[in-house]
C-alpha cells in the first residue's frame, strides 16, 4: 500500500473522462481499475491518494499508467485567459489525467465505442473479458479476467462477439484481431512511431475512423497532439470556437484540453 499528495489528480474525474471503461466506483471515495492483465484498488481523500498494490507494480506500472509524473498544474495555466468557455472547463475537470493505457486494448475499446454510450461499452468490454480473457486472482483471492489478447479475440467468430452486445462492431473486433494476430499489423512498431504516423497505420484497420485512431493514439499511445472529434466536441467548437480550435497555442497538449472539453460538455449536459 502506497499513499502519496497528489495535485490536479481527481479519481470520479478520471473514472467518468470517457477514455477508460475499466474503471469503477466501488465505496465512497474508492474505485477499482483494470488495466490490461493488472487490478488495483486506490482511494482517494481529498489530494491524499492511496494505491493498494505493491510497492514494485506501483513504481513500474501504475506510476506511468496515472501519468502521475506530469505536471498538470502547467497545462491549465498555459489556457488562455481570455477564454472564458476553456477556462471553465479545465476548473471542472482539473483532475483529469491523460491515462497510459494498453494499445490493443484501446484499439477494441474504440472500436466498441463507435455508436455506443459509456455504461454500454463498459458492459461490453466486461462481456469479452469475462468470456475470452484469462482469469486471474487478487491479492486477497477475488478472480478477475485479463483483457483479452489479439489471439484470443482472433479465435471467436462474430456471431460469439455479438453474443458479448458489440452488435454490428463484433465484425470491426474481428476483423482487427485476425489482422493483430495474423501478424499483419504490429503494435509494437505503432507503439515506437509519431503521432502522424501511427494515426496513418491505426486508420488501416478495420473499421477505425479518424475519431477512433485520435482517441486510440492520445490514450494509449499518450500522443498529446490528438484532438479526437466526436459529437460533444463539434458541437463545442461550433458554439466557442467558429475559426477552429487554437491548435498553434496548445501545442503538444491538445489532447489535454480536448478532455477537459469533452468532460465540461459531459456535465453540463447531465
Amino acid at each position: 500500500m502506497i499513499t502519496i499528495e497528489l495535485e490536479n489528480f481527481d479519481l470520479e474525474q478520471i473514472c467518468n473522462s470517457g477514455q477508460c471503461f475499466r474503471m469503477k466506483k466501488i465505496s465512497e471515495n474508492r474505485y477499482a481499475v483494470h488495466a490490461a492483465d493488472k487490478y488495483l484498488e486506490i482511494e482517494q481523500e481529498k489530494t491524499l491518494v492511496t494505491f493498494h498494490c505493491e510497492e514494485t507494480e506501483f513504481l513500474f506500472f501504475w506510476i506511468s499508467y496515472f501519468d502521475l509524473d506530469a505536471d498538470y498544474g502547467r497545462y491549465i495555466k498555459a489556457i488562455n485567459p481570455r477564454d472564458q468557455y476553456l477556462n471553465r472547463a479545465a476548473e471542472t475537470g482539473n483532475g483529469i489525467r491523460i491515462l497510459r493505457q494498453d494499445l490493443w486494448e484501446m484499439i477494441v475499446s474504440f472500436l466498441i465505442s463507435q455508436q455506443n454510450n459509456i455504461v454500454r461499452i463498459r458492459r461490453c468490454i466486461e462481456n469479452i473479458c469475462t468470456r475470452f480473457g484469462e482469469e486471474k486472482t487478487t491479492w486477497d483471492g477475488r478472480t478477475y479476467y485479463a483483457f483479452p489478447k489479439p489471439e484470443a479475440l482472433a479465435m471467436a467468430s462474430e456471431e460469439e462477439l455479438r453474443d458479448c452486445n458489440l452488435g454490428y462492431r463484433a465484425k470491426y473486433v474481428a476483423g482487427t484481431a485476425r489482422a493483430v494476430a495474423a501478424g499483419e499489423i504490429s503494435l509494437e512498431e505503432i507503439s515506437s512511431m509519431r503521432y502522424k504516423k501511427a494515426k496513418e497505420q491505426l486508420l488501416t484497420l478495420y473499421g477505425v475512423g479518424e475519431k477512433v485512431a485520435d482517441c486510440i493514439c492520445l490514450f494509449a499511445l499518450h500522443h498529446l497532439e490528438a484532438f479526437p472529434i466526436d459529437t460533444h466536441i463539434r458541437q463545442a467548437l461550433d458554439a466557442h470556437y467558429k475559426r477552429g480550435f487554437p491548435n498553434r497555442r496548445y501545442k503538444g497538449m491538445q489532447g489535454v484540453m480536448q478532455q477537459y472539453i469533452f468532460y465540461y460538455e459531459l456535465t453540463q449536459k447531465k
